[in-house]
């Protein structure tokens, strides 16, 4: 069997017997194939492939070999709070961190959030992660995310942004374009770059000026868009009006847009990032898929941020094909009729999860598909131990419905062999928690134990059920009358 030891980087690799979601343009599944690897690239897929010499063979039979995941916006610096909260609504989101404490993060809390984030993309199959870095009050704040990402074995993109001030102004100041420079122009494909802001819809549009930044660095946008009382139309048509709702921007959330947005956006090229645990939980509208499809706007996923939700990319799936069923039978009953056919289906929604988020990313030429050529980011899902795990009968079901984080057997990332047999290969966890406790304590002692436990336990609004018109029939007494 081959060990961790003999995936030494540049060695070729190769798996053998694997059930092949290929994701190319025709969906291949390719059965009991073999993949082989050498360098950075996928060199050949096929049945029993001959290697070159040396090479280590991962032993796939009774797994799916797959393309590695791509999540679209996700909120990494925030990861050091993981879990905290749980009972927000997207307003109790906003005023923790927009208007009270995000503003007391440190670079370091960026750095630790970003780290522990970037290792747990790779863990779970996420390959290509876009950090969504709005916490960045300083350069200094943003080259501690990158330090972070660079630290791991990803691909990631920074999606730089700044919700303490002003777009036009954080965008045009003389250090954002020097960090620019400095730490991503010429980085190539491992470390992408997109600007983050929203357009709340004042018609003095004042975010124009860092849509022109973005322009002239030849750089995308990233916006939340359509979310429920914040962004709607009036930034959509800020953006189309002036000429900024252009091929490769991504429409974050986009679920609560008239017909008119939708258009706009499908007809310039754009893309929409969902985010369906956020959707449901936060309140920007209902998961927005079945919309989408209407009106032709391609869709990726995205787990939004692990204060609320888990970073699993494999929940994301499932409660993304969930709510468009949900929505699907809803508007059904209401006419009075029966779903009996399903037009979303599990293939589609692995596709968002690989092939649409690197549409989006414009980086489908380089990764996205198992095929001789392109980059080898590449999952391989597997769980010998798990009763689950077997038989898989419907790979793209097996996917979405079955499979978990904890079936993720081997990753690579450009060649790369960053985990294997389910454990993290040159990865330091310990460091990552080290990094982590020490913000944990340096936010708890900045808010004091009162604000903090206040924080993550939102009161209760009052709720009173129903006043039932029936009472309870004491069936004893009912069989003595008779």
């Amino acid at each position: 069997m081959t060990s961790e030891a003999d995936l030494t980087p540049g060695r070729p690799v190769v798996f053998r017997n694997a059930t092949v979601l290929t994701m190319d343009d025709e969906h291949r599944i390719l059965l009991d194939a073999d993949v082989l690897i050498e360098g950075e690239r996928i060199a050949a897929v096929g049945p029993r492939l001959p290697v070159p010499d040396g090479t280590a063979e991962i032993d796939a039979s009774g797994g799916i070999l797959m393309p590695g995941m791509v999540d679209t916006h996700r909120h990494m610096w925030q990861t050091a709070m993981r879990g905290y909260g749980a009972d927000w609504t997207l307003t109790q989101y906003f005023v923790w961190y927009y208007l009270q404490w995000g503003k007391h993060f440190r670079p370091q809390d960026i750095y630790a959030g970003n780290l522990l984030s970037a290792i747990e993309s790779i863990d779970s199959g996420v390959t290509t992660t876009v950090d969504w870095s709005h916490g960045l009050q300083t350069t200094e704040h943003a080259d501690a995310a990158v330090d972070a990402l660079e630290s791991v074995p990803g691909r990631f993109v920074l999606a730089y942004g700044n919700i303490f001030q002003g777009s036009w102004e954080w965008a045009t100041a003389a250090e954002f374009r020097d960090f620019y420079t400095r730490r991503i122009d010429g980085k190539g494909d491992m470390l992408g770059f997109q600007i983050a802001f929203d357009i709340p819809g004042d018609e003095a549009f004042q975010e124009k000026a860092a849509f022109e930044v973005a322009r002239e660095l030849d750089v995308p946008v990233t916006t939340h868009a359509g979310v429920w009382g914040v962004t709607g139309d009036t930034g959509i048509q800020l953006m189309y009006d002036n000429g900024f709702c252009t091929p490769g921007t991504i429409y974050v959330h986009a679920a609560s847009l008239s017909p008119d947005s939708y258009h706009k956006i499908a007809a310039t090229g754009g893309s929409v990032s969902v985010s369906t645990e956020s959707e449901c939980n936060a309140g920007q509208g209902y998961p927005p898929s079945w919309k989408l499809r209407k009106y032709g706007i391609p869709v990726s996923l995205s787990q939004d941020t692990s204060v609320w939700w888990s970073g699993d990319i494999f929940a994301a799936m499932r409660a993304t094909l969930n709510a468009d069923r949900v929505i699907e039978h809803f508007e059904a009953h209401a006419d009075g009729k029966t779903v009996t056919n399903h037009y979303l289906r599990a293939e589609n929604v692995v596709d968002f999860a690989t092939r649409g988020g690197t549409r989006a990313l414009g980086l489908d030429s380089v990764i996205g598909s198992v095929e001789p050529g392109k980059k080898a980011d590449l999952v391989l899902i597997k769980n010998d131990n798990s009763p689950a795990g077997f038989p898989i009968v419907h790979p793209y079901g097996h996917v979405v419905f079955q499979a978990q984080r904890g079936d993720v057997h081997t990753v690579l990332v450009n060649g790369r062999v960053v985990k294997y047999d389910h454990r993290l290969v040159g990865v330091d966890l310990a460091a990552a928690r080290r990094a982590i406790e020490d913000t944990v304590s340096y936010l708890r002692t900045t808010l004091g134990e009162a604000e903090w436990t206040t924080g993550m336990s939102p009161e209760i609004p009052e709720h009173k059920a129903l006043s039932n018109p029936y009472t309870y029939r004491d069936t004893a007494a009912w069989q003595d009358k008779e």
